[in-house]
């Protein structure tokens, strides 16, 4: 069924549009997920390897906390795959979407964390500390406008039209 729109809002029961929002996100989950756990898998061999005696107490800490960041994404990530099986028909498909929504949002911020903890860690072990510190604030600065600061910004924009649809 081809969905129209009328106004600007798509001609769709609440059922349907709860149905096409689940699996919007579930399609953006699958996109996010693969990543966090090659990161994951990064991260475990990590202290198996022959260099990893000779980091400083620093880069321990940073190895550390990105570990700890990945293992918490990939715990919300995973989350709302867990919510829909334990909810299965259980007639709470909005609830499930609201929570999974926060889930997925908390998974990309400890994720952007991991990320950034990982850059600092690698540029660390190669340059100096300063270099590192210099590299990781530009690359969260970059996860931060695309992945929050720009969504926002369209959000709070859109907030502004009058008679903004609800998606």
């Amino acid at each position: 069924m081809q969905t129209q729109e009328v106004d600007g809002r798509r001609n769709e029961t609440e059922e349907e549009r709860l149905d096409r929002n689940l699996t919007e996100l579930l399609n953006e989950l699958r996109v996010a997920l693969p990543g966090v756990q090659v990161l994951f898998a990064f991260l475990l061999t990590v202290p198996f390897s022959q260099g990893f005696p000779k980091l400083t107490a620093l880069q321990r800490d940073v190895y550390f906390a990105a570990f700890l960041a990945t293992a918490l994404a990939t715990a919300l990530f995973i989350a709302p795959t867990t919510y829909h099986r334990i909810h299965f028909r259980a007639q709470s498909k909005e609830r499930l979407l609201l929570t999974s929504n926060k889930l997925s949002i908390v998974g990309s911020v400890f994720l952007a964390v991991a990320i950034g903890a990982v850059v600092f860690f690698v540029t660390d072990v190669l340059f100096r500390v300063a270099t590192a510190s210099v590299v990781t604030a530009l690359i969260s600065a970059w996860f931060g406008w695309f992945w929050y600061g720009l969504p926002l910004l369209r959000r709070l924009a859109e907030s502004r039209e009058p008679s903004s649809g609800a998606g």
